[in-house]
C-alpha cells in the first residue's frame, strides 16, 4: 500500500488538478494529460494520484538527471515503498558499427556504471516481487532487457532443510550467471569458505550466506540492512535467519538450460542459411567473418552462459517470433499499472526516434557480416508498441506535443495547473541586443549575485558553454558549465552546489530546461534568442523561461535583434498565464512566496568501500590452525589460486 508522507496540502490549483486525474483513471480514461505549468507541483500532483489509485507506477523521463531528480522525490514521499531508479548503466558508450565507406568497424565499447548496475536489478526485482513500486527510468526502459518469464523461472528459492549437494548448488549459482571470486567479493558474485557459501546480491543490498551441513542447507544468513553503507558494515553487520531466500539471476540475459541448447541450435541453424545466401551472393569475406564470430559467440555461451553482445541473440534466446516486439521493463510490471510520462513534449519524440535509428546501424551490420539477420530483433519498441503495453497514462508537461494534446481532446482528458500554491508567477520577460550581450549579462549577473539570487545563462553548444564559463572565471565568478559529457552522476551535484552557493552561475545548454527545480535562480539569460531551432522553438523558450518562475523576483533577458516567430508565442503565453496567476492572487488576496525546498544529498556519489572480504575475515580469525584447516580444504577442491592466498597469509601471520 502507497502510503504518502509529506506535511504540505494541495493548494492553489493542485487540489482540483488531484481530484480530476484521480477521477479520470478511475472511470479508465486511457489518455490523460497534465498540462502544470513550471513550479506548479507537478510530482506533489503525481504523488497525490498514486496514493489514490494504489497501483504499481512507471514514471519516464527522457533525461537521466532529470530522472535522478525525480527519484530523489518520490523517495521522500513514500520512504515506506519501493522506490527506484531505472536507466541506462553506461557512462561511456560506443554502439557497434560498421562504415562500409572507409571500410572501418567500430566496435562496441562500453563504460558500465556498476552502481546504476545494481540499481537496474533492485528495480526489476522489487516489481516482481512488490505491488508498493515506483520505478522512474528513462527510456531505456524500452530497450530489451531479456524475458521476464525466464528471469523468474530460473530464480531459484531457497529453505532450511533444502537437501541439495554442494556442487549442484555452486551449478545453480553459475546458471544464474553469478561468477566465483574468493577474494573480490562484489555485487553479481559469490565465494566459498568451508562449508560456507556467500552470495553477494546484484543489486548490491544484502549478502547471503547459506551453511551447509550434510548436503542440506542448514541456515539461510541474509544481511539487508538499509542503513549499512558500506562493504565491511554489510560483511559483518548482523545477519537475519530466514526460513527461505529467492536468488535472483546476476545478469538479465538468462535463459534455463533446458531451453538454452535448443537456442543455441537455432542460432547454429541460422548461420548456415545465412552463410548459404552469403557465399550465393559471392560474399565470401562477410561469410568467414559471420561464421568466425558466431561460432566463437556460441562457444562462450555454452562454457561460461554468457558472450559480449549477447543481446543480438535475444530473439533465439526468448524464442520470439522475427519481428515480434522485445520484451522491456514495462513487461516486468503486472498487468494493471499507471505510466507517467514526464515532459511528454521532449519524452514522446524520444521514443518515437529510437527504432529507425538503430535498426539503421544493425542493418549495415547484417550486410556486411558482423551480425546474423535475427538481431534486428535486439531493438527498442517501437511507438505503436510502447502505447500498447502502457495501458493507462498521463502525460506530464508545461508544454503538451501534439500528439499528447490530441489525445487529451479525442478522451476530454486535459487537467491544466496554472496555479501555483506559492502564489508565484511566471517570470517578467525583458529582449536585449545581442550586441555586446557577454558584457551586459555580466552586468545582470553581478546585480543578481548582490541580492544573492542564483543565474542559468544557455547557449547553443558545448564549447561556447564551457568558454563563457571560463571567461567567467577569469572575472571572478563562481560559475561551472553543465552539458551532455558531464557524467549522468555528477550533474545532480553540480545542481546542487549551485542551490548551495558554491557556484553562482551555471552555463548549459539543454540540460537547463525541463524539470531542473531551482528555486534560488532569480535570473534565466537566453543567449542568441532569435536563432530559431530546436533550442530557440516555442516549446523550448517556455521551457527555459520557466526555470526563473520558482522565484518571487524572476526574470529572463532573451538577447535578440528581432523577435522570431518562437519568441513571439512563447512570451504570449507567458503573459497569458501571468495574467491568469496575477487575477487569482488579488481574488484570493494571495502574496507571492518563494518555494522553499530542501536541497538534498545525492546518495550515488558517495564512495563504497569495497574490500577483498576473504581477506578481511581471514585477518581477522588470527587463527593459523584455522587457516591451515581452509588451505587444506581449498586445495582438496582444487582450488590452489585460494589455496596459495591463504598460504600467503599464514606466513604474514606467522610474522607477527
Amino acid at each position: 500500500m502507497f502510503e504518502l508522507h509529506t506535511n504540505l496540502k494541495p493548494a492553489g490549483g493542485q487540489p482540483e488538478c488531484i481530484k480530476k486525474l484521480t477521477n479520470n483513471i478511475k472511470i479508465g480514461k486511457r489518455f490523460n494529460t497534465l498540462l502544470g505549468v513550471t513550479g506548479s507541483g507537478k510530482t506533489f500532483v503525481m504523488s497525490h494520484v498514486i496514493k489514490n489509485i494504489q497501483k504499481p507506477t512507471l514514471i519516464l523521463s527522457h533525461n537521466k538527471t532529470l530522472a535522478a531528480q525525480l527519484y530523489q522525490e518520490f523517495k521522500e514521499f513514500f520512504p515506506e515503498n519501493a522506490v527506484n531508479y531505472f536507466v541506462s548503466y553506461y557512462d561511456y558508450y560506443q554502439p557497434e558499427a560498421y562504415i562500409p565507406q572507409t571500410d572501418t568497424y567500430i566496435e562496441k565499447d562500453a563504460k558500465i556504471n556498476e552502481t546504476i548496475d545494481r540499481l537496474r536489478h533492485e528495480a526489476v526485482q522489487n516489481i516482481l516481487t512488490r505491488n508498493d513500486t515506483i520505478i522512474v527510468a528513462s527510456v531505456s526502459a524500452i530497450y530489451n532487457i531479456g524475458s521476464p518469464e525466464y528471469y523468474q523461472k530460473i530464480s531459484f528459492t531457497l529453505k532450511k532443510g533444502t537437501k541439495i549437494k554442494r556442487r549442484d548448488l555452486l551449478k545453480v549459482l553459475v546458471n544464474l550467471q553469478y561468477e566465483r571470486n574468493d577474494f573480490e567479493f562484489l555485487p553479481g558474485r559469490f565465494r566459498i569458505i568451508g562449508n560456507i557459501i556467500n552470495i553477494f546480491s546484484p543489486t548490491g543490498k544484502e549478502i547471503i550466506k547459506l551453511e551447509l551441513q550434510n548436503d542440506q542447507i542448514f541456515r539461510i544468513l541474509v544481511n539487508n540492512n538499509e542503513k549499512t553503507k558500506t562493504f565491511s558494515e554489510m560483511t559483518y553487520g548482523k545477519f537475519k535467519e530466514e526460513k527461505e531466500i529467492t536468488i535472483f539471476p546476476a545478469k538479465f540475459w538468462v535463459s534455463p538450460q533446458d531451453k538454452l541448447e535448443i537456442a543455441l541450435k537455432n542460432i547454429e541453424i541460422e548461420l548456415s542459411e545465412r552463410l548459404k545466401q552469403l557465399k550465393k551472393e559471392k560474399k565470401f569475406l562477410e561469410a568467414e567473418r559471420l561464421k568466425k564470430r558466431t561460432e566463437y559467440d556460441l562457444s562462450m555461451i555454452r562454457e561460461i552462459g554468457w558472450c559480449s553482445g549477447i543481446e543480438n541473440y535475444s530473439a533465439h534466446l526468448e524464442f520470439r517470433k522475427p519481428g515480434s516486439p522485445p520484451f522491456t521493463l514495462i513487461d516486468y510490471f503486472p498487468k494493471d499499472f499507471i505510466t507517467f510520462i514526464d515532459e511528454s513534449h521532449q519524452t514522446i519524440p524520444q521514443i518515437k526516434a529510437m527504432y529507425e535509428g538503430d535498426r539503421k546501424r544493425k542493418e549495415t551490420l547484417i550486410e556486411y557480416g558482423f551480425r546474423l539477420p535475427s538481431a534486428l530483433d535486439n531493438r527498442p519498441l517501437k511507438f505503436n508498441e510502447f502505447i500498447k503495453k502502457v495501458k493507462q497514462v498521463v502525460f506530464v508537461s508545461a508544454t503538451p506535443g501534439k500528439y499528447e494534446m490530441k489525445k487529451a481532446k479525442e478522451e476530454n482528458s486535459l487537467v491544466e495547473l496554472i496555479i501555483r500554491p506559492t502564489g508565484l508567477l511566471d517570470p517578467k520577460i525583458e529582449i536585449k541586443p545581442t550586441k555586446n550581450q557577454i558584457q551586459d549579462l555580466i552586468k545582470e549577473i553581478e546585480k543578481a549575485i548582490s541580492q544573492k539570487e542564483r543565474v542559468l545563462v544557455t547557449t547553443l553548444t558545448k564549447r561556447l558553454a564551457e568558454d563563457i564559463a571560463d571567461f567567467l572565471k577569469e572575472k571572478k565568478f563562481k560559475v561551472h558549465y553543465l552539458h551532455s559529457e558531464i557524467k549522468t552522476l555528477d550533474r545532480p551535484g553540480i545542481l546542487r552546489d549551485l542551490r548551495l552557493g558554491k557556484y553562482d552561475v551555471i552555463v548549459g545548454i539543454n540540460l537547463l530546461r525541463e524539470g531542473l527545480d531551482l528555486p534560488e535562480v532569480a535570473l534565466v539569460a537566453i543567449l542568441d534568442a532569435d536563432r530559431e531551432g530546436f533550442l530557440r522553438n516555442e516549446t523550448t523558450l517556455i521551457q527555459t523561461m520557466g526555470r526563473a518562475a520558482r522565484h518571487p523576483n524572476g526574470r529572463v533577458i532573451l538577447y535578440a535583434d528581432k523577435i522570431t516567430k518562437s519568441m513571439e508565442k512563447a512570451i504570449k503565453e507567458t503573459e497569458r498565464r501571468r495574467k491568469i496567476q496575477k487575477i487569482y492572487n488579488e481574488k484570493h488576496h494571495i502574496k507571492p512566496e518563494a518555494i522553499q525546498k530542501a536541497i538534498r544529498d545525492w546518495g550515488f556519489d558517495q564512495k563504497e568501500e569495497v574490500l577483498p572480504e576473504d581477506i578481511l575475515e581471514l585477518a581477522k580469525l588470527k587463527d593459523i590452525k584455522a587457516l591451515e584447516k581452509e588451505m587444506k580444504i581449498a586445495a582438496q577442491n582444487l582450488d590452489f589460486e585460494r589455496a596459495a592466498k591463504i598460504r600467503d597469509e599464514i606466513s604474514q601471520l606467522k610474522k607477527q
